[in-house]
């Protein structure tokens, strides 16, 4: 779906405690999850603005953000099953 928020709050609601600790206490977290909330915003506009590059950039954008999700996901279960 074009122009989706990804966020992690919205995406994982169930997290929303561990996303703000860890945003809070982890620096690198909070490094990629930025990261993640920039690549996740580019790509929105792109898709509002007809994505004005070409396709293999644009899956390379959404590569990443999927990449750095997974990444953010992981370290969360993990923290959450810890807590």
């Amino acid at each position: 779906m074009l122009n989706e928020n990804h966020a992690f709050v919205i995406d994982f609601p169930e997290l929303k405690l561990d996303i703000v600790q860890l945003n809070h206490d982890d620096p690198i977290f909070k490094a990629k999850l930025q990261k993640y909330h920039e690549l996740d915003y580019d790509i929105r506009q792109l898709e509002v603005s007809g994505s004005p590059i070409d396709d293999s950039n644009m899956h390379d954008l959404k590569l990443q953000r999927m990449e750095l999700k997974d990444e953010l996901y992981q370290q969360l279960t993990e923290h959450h099953q810890q807590g």
